[in-house]
């Protein structure tokens, strides 16, 4: 057990950084590093940690390299844009358990910037919140990760155990920045990602299916519409059916224990839809794309093989689309679900408990549990690499939204309770 004197210090050390942690913090939340536009942020980030002593290892994720591998996600475009980052601590004499402290750089679209109270890239601190995209999803866990690093180095003390503090790229769409630092064989004894829900621990997330579908058409004049096809139109029959699809899946007989409380917990969401050439022509051409979710334990081949009948038996109704039948195609999220609540090793329970006593000595109260209806890169330690992962993170708003913030005072607690965590886990040497 970590003495009390320890934690007070700890704590002590978090408080003195804080103000240089915001700073820092809004200077990550300016860099605009949406995907493909992270190397900014990611030279940024490698600066601090070389400015830390930690030897950087930073690198393009070689698609070839990670296809094979359990868990990736195909990607459509290039990829020389693709940059992971890792700080490396290593214990000069190791004792304690080795640590993932691992965060995403990448962030989504900020969407029409009127829309926004200020600049989504021009970050604000107001009446403790700190605005900016990305802030809180999730360069505040950054934050927390490296600055918790910080504070037990102001008490003379490092992480008896190698530490490896990753910064990754493409989480918001594949996770093959998670499963490049895996094959790079960065592995450790437990993974720590400070997601932000509210500073409960994730027990459960579930998995997501990204797909387009590809619908022809038969163009026509627009005064002679009735000798065509409409493209666009025949997506809404097949929509309709994804969603009935939806709300068969979310059926409670098909609840795992995790969910069972939720009757809603999968998604169906289509992002995106495009199609068409003329105003005055009738569409020869739909594209949409779409997103599902799956309950962990749910096969992905088997979602996709029920998603392509579904769009498939849809299509046949439609007199145009029954000889042109669509076309899927997948690209991004492939990814299964994750439940730590299903982890019964000694790994497992003793990981949750160092952050149980962790969270409360920061907080003063009890570390909650929450299963989410998202999915984080925990999936690709807890399934590939007997690895719990868990995630922690601090308190945030829109995120994905207008006006996304993170709660500073939660980033605090968050920073506090991490920094005692690596100490319990890892153990500590003087440095």
């Amino acid at each position: 057990m970590m003495q009390d004197d320890l934690k007070n210090r700890l704590c002590d050390a978090v408080d003195a950084g804080f103000d240089r942690q915001v700073r820092f913090l809004s200077e990550l939340t300016a860099h605009p590093s949406t995907r493909g536009n992270e190397q900014s942020a990611q030279d940024f980030m490698a600066s601090e940690l070389a400015a830390r002593g930690y030897e950087v290892d930073r690198w393009q994720i070689d698609v070839a390299g990670i296809r094979h591998l359990p868990g990736f996600s195909p990607v459509l475009g290039p990829y020389e844009d693709a940059v992971n980052v890792v700080g490396i601590h290593r214990a000069q004499a190791p004792a304690g358990r080795s640590l993932i402290l691992n965060g995403h750089i990448d962030v989504v679209p900020a969407g029409p910037l009127d829309m926004w109270d200020s600049p989504p890239f021009e970050p604000r601190v107001e009446a403790g919140w700190l605005y900016g995209r990305g802030g809180g999803d999730m360069k505040a866990g950054l934050a927390s990760n490296l600055f918790a690093l910080d504070a037990l180095r102001a008490c003379g003390l490092a992480p008896a155990a190698d530490v490896f503090f990753q910064s990754v790229v493409e989480e918001e769409c594949t996770g093959n920045g998670a499963l490049a630092c895996l094959a790079r064989g960065y592995t450790a004894d437990a993974a720590l990602i400070p997601e932000p829900f509210s500073e409960r621990l994730v027990t459960a997330q579930l998995g997501v299916i990204w797909f387009q579908v590809h619908l022809k058409g038969l163009p026509a004049h627009v005064a002679y519409a009735g000798s065509g096809a409409n493209a666009i139109e025949a997506a809404f029959p097949l929509i309709r059916a994804l969603h009935e699809m939806e709300h068969r899946w979310n059926a409670a007989g098909n609840r795992p224990a995790d969910y069972a409380h939720m009757d809603h917990a999968l998604n169906l969401n289509v992002g995106k839809i495009e199609g068409g050439d003329w105003t005055s022509s009738v569409p020869a051409w739909c594209v949409f794309d779409v997103r599902m979710a799956i309950f962990p334990g749910q096969p992905i081949d088997a979602a996709k093989a029920e998603i392509e009948q579904v769009i498939m038996d849809a299509a046949r109704e439609n007199d145009f689309l029954r000889n042109v039948l669509p076309e899927l195609v997948y690209h991004g999220f492939q990814a299964e679900g994750y439940a730590l609540s299903q982890d019964s090793s000694a790994k497992a329970a003793s990981a949750i408990t160092a952050l149980d006593q962790a969270h409360q000595s920061a907080t003063g109260e009890a570390l909650a549990r929450e299963a989410i209806t998202a999915t984080t890169d925990a999936r690709f330690f807890g399934l590939y690499a007997d690895t719990p992962a868990l995630v922690y993170g601090p308190r945030a708003e829109a995120i994905h939204g207008f006006n996304e913030r993170v709660d500073l005072e939660s980033v605090r607690r968050v920073t506090r309770a991490t920094a005692m965590f690596i100490a319990d886990w890892c153990g500590t040497e003087e440095i």
